[in-house]
């Protein structure tokens, strides 16, 4: 069955897990949270993220976490607790997360596999391949690949772009300033990536994005 996101269930998936926090019996396994307690906390994701993490798109759009490098899906929901990266919701649920509960979701997103929802328009997909291979050298924009691998599936701390959601993608890039580096003191990682998403205009960014779409 076709899972439809429903703002009511979400708001009640947040609330459940701000209500279940650091002090809440059943997560006290730092590193190892349990079995039911993890399988909880997924299902809470699932509400707003697909039951695949595969993402959801319609009038709202909520990123893919499947196959998320760990190392990355740790960093943002620490980037989110300590309100670096900018998203109320997202705050509400990070930052009532231990860390050992922070690894076992990542590594259970990164294992899921699944079909990506849909494409960008076709006729970008190209010009899209060729800043995401070759860069923009005349704006100084560094080709994608060297970053996130010629596959777009990341490594390490650089995240996995292939099969994101097209205008979740462009959201990103356009609005990157706005919802991320909200703490000079304490940069994320992901500040490397600002004056890239500054130096791509509309059309670039939407090329991006579609061909972003189109990898599995």
């Amino acid at each position: 069955m076709m899972q439809v996101f429903s703002p009511r269930l979400a708001l009640a998936a947040i609330l459940a897990i701000a209500s279940s926090g650091p002090g809440h019996a059943g997560d006290t396994a730092e590193s190892n949270p349990s079995r039911a307690t993890l399988q909880s906390k997924i299902e809470y994701c699932t509400y707003c993220h697909g039951a695949s993490g595969q993402g959801y798109r319609a009038f709202y759009s909520m990123p893919r976490l499947a196959g998320q490098t760990p190392e990355y899906f740790e960093n943002q929901l620490r980037a989110y607790a300590e309100r670096r990266r900018k998203n109320a919701i997202m705050y509400s649920v990070a930052h009532a997360l231990r860390p050992g509960m922070r690894a076992a979701l990542a590594r259970h997103f990164a294992n899921l596999k699944p079909a990506p929802l849909g494409h960008g328009p076709s006729e970008l997909v190209a010009a899209g391949r060729r800043i995401f291979q070759e860069g923009l050298p005349d704006d100084n924009v560094p080709a994608c690949a060297a970053c996130h691998g010629l596959d777009a599936k990341g490594f390490g701390q650089n995240p996995r772009l292939a099969g994101q959601l097209n205008s979740y993608t462009q959201k990103a890039l356009m609005n990157w300033s706005k919802e991320r580096g909200h703490d000079a003191a304490a940069p994320d990682p992901a500040a490397i990536m600002q004056p890239v998403a500054r130096s791509l205009n509309t059309s670039q960014t939407a090329a991006v994005a579609a061909y972003l779409s189109s990898l599995k």
